[in-house]
């Protein structure tokens, strides 16, 4: 635990600094993009902020390569270094859009391109869980295009739920914890000669540069990650989870609580489930009315929240209380009973499900709440 945290540490303090470095850079160059009218901000602010997430990768992954106990995952194995080339190309795609406004498809062929670079040559899909038993996949070719596909789609669902100051790095950091924490227990509790673990250490890196990277991202917020830093979180989560589910077969999830094969897929999903909904809300909405999936608008969740009431910062606490209940509530279930963990997890759902009402229903006049609604 203490030389992940280190990592940890060592990704947070780097982010820290390289992304007031970009501030600097960005706000001397004058590198911001057009206010558009769904953003949610009326100043101009730098996009560069995923340089600074970057940096705190990719030292860290460095610093770990050379450092006792974590260095064991990279020995005679390329994954680590599969996974920092396809960031690099992300961060590099991102960067693109973020000063130069490409379009969709050219985007999207970029973030298939990076994808395609870490199933490749990292990490990549092998097994899918199911009950009974879970489904090995033997043919490479489908290997890569799933493991292509689901990079692709958490990377976009990471960039749709970067909408307000703080939101998409908060929400990494609360997903991203629980996930750490499963993942290190899962492995600290095997009998194991080497327990270092490729996931468990992702997900330290991506909440240390997370942690770094919020104080400068807080509403107000002085710089924005860009679709540079959404994307790159997004590649790095999902690399974590299908590291994660890979590990099926090894038997290091067959103590769990009665659900050992859908553990570590159901926990990457309880992280990720208000991104790939805000996602999946997206895509049915903008093709309903015939328009591109990938074209922009206002109407994702944290939008949504603005118009029934919630502030700014209001709106990202709310977000973060769904996250944790999530996230923790998947955890949970890798420690407790499944039937005690269920409930409370849907007890604390209904309670939040009416908080987050709560500011719509005051609104609505005595007439309005027993009439029928249109």
């Amino acid at each position: 635990m203490i030389m992940y945290l280190l990592m940890m540490l060592t990704a947070a303090v780097v982010s820290y600094f390289a992304t007031w470095g970009a501030r600097m850079i960005g706000n001397r160059l004058e590198l911001f993009s057009p206010i558009r009218s769904r953003d949610m901000h009326s100043h101009q602010v730098s996009r560069l902020g995923g340089l600074g997430i970057f940096a705190g990768f990719l030292v860290a992954l460095i610093v770990a390569s050379q450092s006792f106990f974590v260095k064991d995952i990279f020995r005679g194995n390329d994954s680590p270094w599969g996974v920092l080339a396809g960031a690099t190309v992300i961060v590099v795609v991102g960067l693109a859009d973020d000063l130069l406004d490409l379009r969709w498809w050219v985007k999207l062929l970029g973030q298939c391109v990076a994808a395609g670079v870490v199933a490749l040559w990292g990490v990549r899909v092998t097994i899918v869980p199911f009950i009974p038993e879970p489904i090995v996949i033997e043919n490479e070719v489908v290997s890569i295009v799933l493991t292509a596909g689901l990079i692709v789609t958490t990377m976009n669902a990471f960039n749709f739920i970067d909408g307000l100051d703080g939101l998409a790095a908060g929400v990494a950091i609360i997903g991203g914890a629980a996930f750490f924490l499963t993942a290190y227990w899962v492995h600290r509790t095997a009998v194991l000669l080497d327990r270092s673990d490729l996931a468990t250490l992702l997900t330290a890196l991506v909440v240390g540069s997370c942690l770094g990277f919020l104080p400068h991202n807080w509403f107000p917020s002085k710089i924005f990650m860009g679709d540079s830093g959404a994307m790159l979180i997004g590649l790095l989560m999902a690399s974590a989870g299908i590291v994660s589910t890979g590990q099926i077969s090894s038997g290091l999830y067959d103590r769990i609580n009665g659900i050992p094969t859908i553990i570590p897929i159901l926990l990457p999903f309880a992280v990720l489930f208000l991104p790939l909904l805000d996602l999946g809300l997206a895509v049915v909405r903008r093709t309903a009315v015939g328009r591109s999936p990938w074209s922009a608008d206002r109407g994702h969740l944290h939008h949504k929240l603005l118009d029934i009431g919630y502030s700014h910062r209001g709106a990202v606490v709310l977000m973060y209380l769904w996250t944790c209940i999530l996230a923790f509530g998947g955890l949970a279930f890798v420690v407790y009973p499944w039937q005690i963990v269920l409930v409370v997890d849907l007890a604390a759902a209904a309670v939040l499900a009416v908080v987050t009402a709560w500011p719509y229903l005051r609104q609505r006049t005595p007439g309005q709440m027993t009439g029928p609604q249109e």
